[in-house]
């Protein structure tokens, strides 16, 4: 049911959002909505004016603002004709909540992430054409038009990892008032998923020197003032926990192999499993050479997370070669991290491995975090097991996990909430190692308890020794799901970008906001560029038959978009180029508007006849309309081409007499066999003679040319002035010219 739109105070000059978030394993549409930035600055007076537009559920109740459906988009790529099918339930539900008559002014994006990353360009293409076609014909929703970003612009994309970063990073320091608090720190953005992890911090002032590889974030707060960041990004391709899974199986059977005995059977001890765990692996990494090597293995658990810590730390590949110091995991640049100044903010799979299995979610502490994944690691799977079906049946009966007694009093609480499953128990412990592995060792946020007294540590003396590290009260790292009932996610720092965007600046001459990777200077030479299919496409089908010097990794840039380019300047060049001399005298006729009063003037006192619109006469005037005809006279086919000539009236204007005060009017007959002027030498008036012995003022015996060969013919009529009370007050007569010396003169009688 849509939302009331009559006198609801809470839809009253609310503007709305809607982002597609559509993921490798399915696609959730979430709807924002924010006040009117006027509205909200006009009504809240100076208490908002330095803060960003409140970014909330696009739903009053706050219930309903987003839904889900499976399988992800990329899963589509051999059938996209099946997109409709798979698309009209998202936007059905922003149909539903959002009111009709603010459709036209809703943004709608659908941004898809890792999954459609992994696609082929042709893939990518057609899925993005489909879910545009659908979205254009099926919604009002406002789309941007075809640009460089595809057929829907920036609205219907794949974004890069960096960009999810970003948005990310908006988002966190919008919830935790990094940007409008009183000392506006903002807060570092991690983020794991099953294939990518990304970071994105502001570094400190003192580390700001290489700002090649910082990227500028703005913002508008409500009063119009613009807040600017400079914050790094970057993403490691396999370093989320499922890709790193995959890694560390194929290591492991890789080092099985090359200590294997032609006896020994199949069996690989993973200290990374639960205790006697046994899982069937095929091993897809590291490029297995051995035959048995490529076959599946049986893996067996010994539940040891430190051994399952020093295995996996290997996959970090700190010893990768540093082209650009200093270095994190893989060779990859960051900028020195100040642990003691920055702070971070962990979401999915930070979250997830610590709060849904450990209850450990909120601030970190290395020293509970090891001790809980040591002790289920330890574990039998058999108990594991039992556990989760009994924490399972106490949720399904109790619908919260809690068992009440007969006082009411809580007698029995499930120890695993319904979203673990037992794939999350199976990973469990490696995905804490290798959490543990990316902070610590990956990331190089300090451990603040010496390895060797974790076991009789207590929470005061954390405190006492981050203290005394100069790291103060607040955590160096927190995992964080919600905020105010607001999930942390990218897509709403997307939403807060939106919003501030909608706020005046404070000057017109301020920039606009945009989308950070928008406001690169030297966008060609940055390390992060947009993902663009359609030019990937077009530049596999070029690069085959042009020469290695033209090829991407020759020029440093995509060949096909500069070809782009190219023809876009060469189209408006051949449509500017033939309305050269029309545009120029365009640009004169409004340069001189100014003096327009001036020249009309200075047209009467010379005795030059206007017009109908009170401009001077004469045979170098020319139309914007007659212009534009002859120029399509050119571009199309005769059959075409319209008429540029218009047929004369059968009938000779009156010949006006003068004698005395009296005005008469007289016929001429042309005479016959009189040379016909042609078209071009008639300038819309007639030559007119004036005789020295009489009053009278006749047509020059120069005939009227024959009916139709008058090319843009006028016979428009103005009035001439005397200047004196013995003349003619006023007197239409038809515009004469008599070409005496190559100058007009017109004789008047004393």
């Amino acid at each position: 049911m849509p939302p009331p739109t009559v006198g609801n105070t809470w839809l009253a000059g609310r503007h709305f959002g809607i982002v597609i978030d559509a993921g490798s394993s399915g696609s959730r549409v979430q709807i924002y909505s924010w006040k009117n930035p006027i509205a909200a600055l006009h009504d809240e007076g100076e208490r908002v004016a330095h803060t960003l537009p409140k970014v909330e559920k696009g739903t009053q109740d706050g219930e309903n603002w987003s839904y889900k459906v499976e399988p992800g988009i990329s899963s589509f790529a051999d059938h996209p004709g099946d997109l409709t099918a798979y698309l009209r339930p998202l936007l059905a539900h922003a149909i539903e909540y959002v009111p009709p008559s603010l459709h036209k002014e809703t943004p709608i994006f659908l941004l898809a992430t890792a999954g459609m990353r992994l696609l082929s360009s042709g893939e990518q293409v057609e899925i993005l054409k489909e879910t545009c076609d659908f979205f254009v014909r099926h919604s009002d929703f406002k789309i941007d038009g075809t640009s460089a970003a595809g057929p829907c612009g920036n609205n219907i994309r794949i974004i890069t990892g960096e960009e999810e970063g970003l948005f990310g990073w908006i988002a966190v320091n919008y919830l935790m008032d990094g940007f409008t608090g009183s000392d506006r720190t903002t807060y570092g953005f991690l983020d794991m998923g099953g294939a990518s992890t990304q970071i994105a911090f502001e570094p400190d002032k003192a580390h700001q020197e290489d700002s090649s590889t910082l990227i500028d974030v703005r913002l508008r707060l409500l009063g119009g003032e613009e807040i600017q960041h400079k914050v790094f990004v970057t993403t490691w391709l396999g370093y989320g926990t499922n890709q790193a899974r995959e890694r560390y199986v194929g290591m492991a059977v890789n080092e099985f192999e090359a200590s294997r005995t032609d006896n020994s059977d199949d069996v690989v001890s993973d200290p990374c499993l639960p205790k006697n765990l046994e899982l069937t692996e095929h091993p897809v990494h590291l490029g297995q050479t051995a035959e048995h090597a490529k076959q599946a293995h049986h893996l067996i658990g010994t539940g040891d997370f430190e051994q399952c810590m020093n295995k996996s730390s290997t996959l970090l590949n700190k010893n990768a070669p540093c082209p650009d110091t200093p270095c994190l995991m893989n060779g990859v640049h960051v900028p020195h991290i100040d642990f003691s100044v920055s702070h971070f903010i962990g979401v999915s799979e930070y979250w997830f491995s610590s709060e849904h299995v450990f209850g450990l979610g909120g601030a970190y502490d290395f020293v509970q975090y090891e001790r809980a994944a040591s002790n289920f690691c330890s574990r039998e799977w058999e108990s594991i097991v039992l556990e989760h079906e009994a924490s399972m049946k106490i949720h399904r009966n109790a619908g919260d996990g809690e068992v009440e007694g007969k006082d009411g009093q809580i007698v029995e609480v499930g120890k695993w909430g319904p979203e673990v499953e037992i794939p999350r128990l199976q990973m469990q412990c490696f995905k804490a190692a290798w959490i543990a592995n990316v902070l610590h060792e990956g990331i190089g946020m300090p451990r603040i308890i010496d390895s060797g007294g974790n076991a009789t540590t207590e929470g005061e003396r954390v405190v006492e020794q981050a203290e005394s590290k100069g790291l103060g009260k607040k955590p160096t790292f927190q995992s964080i799901d919600t905020v105010d009932d607001i999930a942390i996610s990218w897509t709403l720092g997307k939403m807060v970008l939106e919003a501030s965007k909608e706020v005046p600046p404070l000057k017109a001459s301020d920039k606009p906001i945009v989308d950070p990777l928008d406001d690169i200077p030297d966008k060609e030479n940055f390390p992060i560029q947009p993902i663009r299919p359609f030019f990937d496409v077009l530049e596999d089908k070029l690069t085959p038959h042009l020469p290695p010097s033209l090829h991407r990794t020759s020029l440093g840039f995509n060949p096909a978009l500069f070809l782009f380019y190219l023809s876009v300047f060469f189209i408006m060049s051949l449509v500017l180029c033939p309305l050269r001399r029309q545009l120029r005298a365009a640009c004169l006729r409004t340069i001189r508007g100014v003096a327009k009063r001036d020249t009309d003037s200075y047209a009467l006192e010379e005795g030059q006849f206007l017009n109908g619109n009170g401009s001077a006469m004469n045979g170098n005037t020319s139309s914007a309309p007659s212009a534009f005809r002859k120029w399509l006279r050119r571009v199309l086919p005769p059959s075409l081409r319209p008429s540029s000539r218009r047929l004369v009236r059968n009938h000779r204007p009156p010949v006006l007499s003068i004698s005395g005060n009296t005005v008469r009017d007289s016929q001429t007959t042309p005479t016959k066999g009189s040379p016909v002027r042609p078209a071009a030498d008639w300038t819309g008036g007639m030559v007119t003679s004036m005789s020295s012995s009489s009053s009278i003022i006749s047509r020059s015996s120069s005939p009227l040319p024959s009916p139709g060969l008058v090319d843009e013919f006028n016979a428009s009529s103005s009035f001439t002035r005397s200047r004196t009370p013995s003349q003619i007050n006023s007197t239409m007569v038809p515009r004469s010219i008599s070409r005496v010396g190559s100058l007009h003169e017109l004789h008047h009688e004393e």
